[in-house]
């Protein structure tokens, strides 16, 4: 049971670093919309793997 919440914990502050960081790539850098994108998409399966773990496991 700890370990399932610790790599929770992990998936979450991962997740919201990824969405910070893509964020501010998307709007800091034009040209590279695509690329933000991109990291933001990762961020979202790395959620979507928590979900998964918090509501299956």
């Amino acid at each position: 049971m700890k370990n399932r919440e610790e790599i929770r914990n992990i998936l979450n502050t991962v997740f919201m670093l990824l969405a910070l960081v893509g964020v501010v790539v998307y709007f800091a850098f034009p040209a590279h919309h695509i690329i933000g994108l991109v990291i933001i998409g990762i961020a979202l399966i790395i959620k979507v793997a928590e979900f998964f773990i918090r509501f299956m496991f």
